[in-house]
């Protein structure tokens, strides 16, 4: 292999232990866990809502949202279960930001062994404040210091299909959401699911091991290059499917962002709402669309809308809670949406 070394990475152990969860924190994390295990199987007949920035940058602002947040999911816990995203890793299509875990400050060189502990501070940190979180599994090997803190987890559009990613899922602890392929094609996230559903050999921490298998596996539909699929034909096709390979738990969450809520080609962060309610009416006039989706997800932050990252004007840049990666919803109408949605499961 061809490569540099840049520094020495500090140890798991040594991230965790300057960065721990506390006792209560942990029994949270297994509660939430199972709270949405229970929504996903039909159990618990709440919604699932996840919701948060597209990029957890910069914690400042991250934390003030998840404050935010909390108090709302307060509200509406009877009828919405409220997981916070905190997507600290993100896939590029060619190259660009990686994320916080990457380049914590990203008017700086990447700095990993700084990133680590930047993220695990600030997810812990909205752990203790009484949410549950969600992040994408994009670099399996960052995995130990921040899987055992998720309550949720993602398998994304470009890493579906691929066989490591697949067992990642099958071994992890909490419900993993496998997207549909960048291309929009539901039968590689459904093959996906079954294959995080069932055990596989593999080796970890230096020792041949066999996953569990996870039984919460379940599909995000987030659109695709030839248009949305959020609507009954789509959600139909998944859930013919499921029986097909006898899916276990068969659930899907309405992703209303990403190529959900394009138009004209075009991302328009405002759409998602528009993709939640449309979503909601599906719910209201369709038994099987009611039965299996579980749940919706939406890319919000403090202020509306995205912002360039330009390395060479860092002084430019709002801080305030405005996206440096793709557009969010603003908190106004991200909490309007939650309440819209939560009196609309109340009926």
């Amino acid at each position: 292999m061809s490569y540099k070394i840049i520094q020495k990475m500090p140890t798991v152990e040594r991230i965790i232990a300057r960065h721990p969860l506390s006792q209560k924190g942990e029994a949270q994390v297994l509660q939430d866990r199972k709270e949405v295990g229970a929504i996903l199987s039909g159990e618990d007949k709440r919604l699932l809502f996840i919701a948060g920035p597209c990029s957890a940058w910069p914690s400042e602002a991250v934390l003030t949202f998840a404050e935010r947040l909390k108090k709302l999911s307060d509200e509406v816990k009877d009828s919405i279960k409220i997981v916070m995203r905190v997507y600290i890793q993100k896939p590029r299509t060619i190259r660009g930001w990686l994320g916080p875990v990457n380049q914590p400050d990203p008017f700086e060189s990447p700095d990993i062994a700084k990133g680590a502990e930047y993220c695990r501070d600030m997810m812990v940190k909205i752990i203790e404040m009484g949410l549950p979180i969600a992040d994408e599994a994009l670099f399996t090997h960052n995995a130990k210091g921040f899987a055992e803190l998720l309550s949720w987890m993602a398998i994304g559009a470009r890493s579906v299909e691929d066989q490591e990613h697949r067992i990642f899922a099958s071994a992890a602890d909490c419900p993993v959401g496998m997207k549909n392929a960048t291309s929009g094609s539901i039968e590689i996230a459904v093959n996906g699911i079954v294959a995080a559903q069932h055990p596989h050999h593999t080796t970890f921490d230096g020792n041949q091991i066999e996953t569990t298998g996870n039984p919460f596996a379940h599909l995000v539909l987030r659109g695709g290059f030839r248009g949305s699929n959020y609507d009954p034909a789509h959600v139909h096709k998944a859930g013919a499917l499921f029986e097909k390979h006898k899916v276990k738990n068969p659930a899907i969450i309405i992703d209303a962002s990403h190529d959900n809520c394009k138009v004209d080609g075009v991302k328009v962060s405002g759409r998602q709402s528009e993709v939640v309610r449309e979503s909601l009416a599906f719910m209201q006039a369709d038994a099987e669309y009611r039965r299996l989706v579980k749940g919706f997800m939406i890319e919000s932050f403090l202020k509306e809308g995205s912002q360039k990252l330009e390395s060479t004007t860092p002084e430019t840049i709002d801080r305030g809670g405005l996206s440096i990666t793709d557009p969010c919803l603003g908190w106004e109408s991200t909490e309007n949406i939650i309440r819209e949605v939560a009196a609309a499961r109340g009926l």
